[in-house]
């Protein structure tokens, strides 16, 4: 007989079979236990959370001959019918293979007669989010009013994919990520059912490569069983799930805080050598660093540590680097991900990323600063920041009198598409926009972008709401080409408007604006309306980041930040005379 991979064969059976998930099978288990059990279920999540499984354990304790009950008895003929896939009243019926409306149609029709041996006919769709829109359409009716004998079980990765109208008739439920401490308990239960061992460290990295999902655990440990020859050791569970090892990030990063530019650059060699992917290997360096960052300043939380389990190991490691260094670190390669998602040449990001954490601490330091004092020499780079500082305050401010005379044009950069900036929607929403708005919506933008796919994600990465009203929401982004990405993607706008709605109630249009438009078109709203000479009290609507950064109208030729700055430039010359130079551009 063939072999069946773990995940199929040791399928849950009851809800409390099922890892985590609690708040799913509470009120499940609850429903049925209460006869509250409605005609449409969504369950949405993560791959490998167990949103199959749930649906069929509920059919089972729905039409269960003793039910329904809070958990299946699994041993009359309707339970062990259903558990075989063998029972006519459950129909599991896949989207991503039957997408056209004609399937559809063929469950509308069958829909209208009776269970032939069950309480209920229950249908259960799985990846509904792959259904074509005319298929969703014909279901529509059938799902907001179906026959009392009638359940419909949606399951779906991709719930921002689905249209509001189905959403709305459903009953959802988002199944999250399981622990690593739920995966780790299910595959001991495994093993133990199968005759396996395995050291705890090894199932320890099988959990953390599965991100969450128990089909990719169970799937990975079906692997390391098949590869080793008894028990399941760490080195095995490293081979077959690709991961790095302590060791390995012990010896990259002492050469990455040792300044070894050379020792750094191999160790990435051989860990690219021996097959690891080189997202998965930034992705997985964020998450070293960020437990160095937690030992070094919460040694009390190793509980929270991820990839990190002997301690020990790394306290000389800690006593070389500072937690400065560490945020660098990951600032880093936290750019170097990002911009790897755009890019087929990662290999040579991976390396730029390493060699800048190598180089970040190499200030140069001038030829006479170091004859002078420690004293003098701080106050010389003290003063030479605070004149810098000023000079490019006062350059990018200017005297209100030239700007107008010569108004700033945006650079031209070759091969780069222009921005069609959307200036009547945005004054439009600079018109209605309200700070308490624009506050609400900073609050849950970080659950925003949680909500939203990878790649969408990535490309609102350099992004921040500056200005919001109750219609919608100006959003800025840093660099031009990502705004005219967003701009192109019409999916990225539904899915925005769908997360929005889901967290905020409401329905908001998203603007797009490159930096350089928005603070332009802000200054020249702000000084068409004179916001700058009302009263807070005076202004019903004030604009996002008015405050921040105000546009002054008026001005003396010398304002008084001028006069400041030019009594610390006299203040430099007076102690250290020639060895101040100032620039007046």
């Amino acid at each position: 007989m063939q072999h069946q991979s773990l995940y199929r064969a040791y399928r849950p059976q009851t809800f409390g079979e099922m890892s985590g998930q609690k708040y799913v099978k509470q009120t499940l288990q609850n429903a049925l236990a209460h006869d509250r059990t409605t005609h449409a279920y969504l369950f949405s999540g993560p791959r490998g959370t167990g949103k199959t499984s749930a649906a069929k354990i509920f059919a089972k304790a729905l039409n269960c001959e003793r039910g329904p009950a809070a958990e299946p008895c699994n041993e009359c003929d309707t339970c062990v019918s259903i558990t075989e896939g063998s029972h006519t009243d459950v129909i599991e019926f896949d989207a991503a293979s039957n997408s056209r409306v004609e399937e559809i149609r063929d469950i509308i029709e069958k829909v209208r007669f009776a269970p032939a041996s069950s309480k209920y006919k229950v249908y259960i769709i799985d990846e509904v989010h792959m259904l074509s829109n005319s298929a969703f359409n014909a279901l529509l009716k059938t799902l907001e009013e179906p026959p009392s004998h009638v359940v419909f079980i949606l399951a779906t990765t991709e719930q921002h994919k689905l249209p509001l109208t189905i959403i709305s008739r459903c009953q959802r439920f988002e199944f999250k990520p399981l622990a690593r401490e739920e995966l780790v308990d299910r595959m001991r239960v495994v093993l133990e059912a199968i005759g396996g061992e395995a050291e705890e460290r090894a199932l320890t990295i099988i959990a953390q490569a599965a991100s969450g999902g128990m089909r990719d655990a169970l799937s990975m440990l079906d692997q390391a069983v098949a590869f080793s020859a008894s028990t399941i050791t760490e080195e095995d569970a490293l081979l077959v799930t690709g991961i790095i090892g302590e060791t390995m990030f012990y010896t990259l990063a002492e050469a990455i805080i040792d300044q070894d530019a050379g020792a750094a650059l191999q160790t990435i060699e051989r860990l690219i050598s021996e097959g690891k992917d080189e997202l998965r290997l930034v992705e997985d360096s964020i998450t070293f660093f960020r437990d160095l960052l937690l030992l070094k300043t919460a040694p009390q939380a190793e509980q929270l540590l991820e990839l990190i389990t002997d301690v020990s190991l790394f306290e000389p490691l800690l006593e070389k680097v500072t937690v400065d260094r560490l945020y660098t670190y990951i600032e880093v390669l936290a750019e170097a991900q990002q911009n790897m998602r755009f890019s087929s040449h990662a290999r040579v990001y991976i390396e730029s990323a390493i060699l800048k954490m190598i180089h970040t601490d190499r200030a140069p330091v001038t030829e006479p600063m170091q004859q002078l004092p420690d004293n003098i020499a701080q106050k010389i780079v003290h003063l030479q920041e605070t004149v810098q500082q000023l000079e490019r305050q006062l350059s990018s401010e200017g005297r209100p009198e030239v700007q107008e005379k010569q108004p700033k044009r945006p650079v031209s950069r070759p091969n780069q598409k222009e921005v069609k900036v959307p200036r009547a929607k945005i004054e439009q929403v600079l018109e209605h926009a309200t700070r308490p708005q624009l506050e609400t919506l900073k609050q849950q933008w970080a659950a925003i972008m949680g909500r939203l796919t990878t790649s969408h994600a990535a490309l609102l990465g350099e992004t921040e709401p500056v200005a919001a009203s109750n219609e919608g929401f100006v959003l800025k982004f840093k660099y031009d080409i990502h705004c005219s990405m967003a701009m192109d993607r019409k999916e990225l706008n539904v899915e925005l408007s769908s997360v929005l709605n889901e967290l905020m109630g409401k329905t908001y249009e998203a603007v797009f604006v490159p930096s350089d438009a928005w603070f332009t078109i802000r200054t020249e709203f702000i000084r068409q309306n004179k916001l700058t000479k009302r009263r807070p009290e005076e202004q019903p609507k004030l604009i996002a980041e008015a405050e921040r950064e105000p546009v002054v109208e008026e001005v003396p030729a010398f304002s008084t930040e001028v006069q400041e700055s030019a009594a610390h430039i006299e203040q430099a010359r007076q102690l250290f005379g020639d060895l101040v130079t100032v620039k007046d551009d």
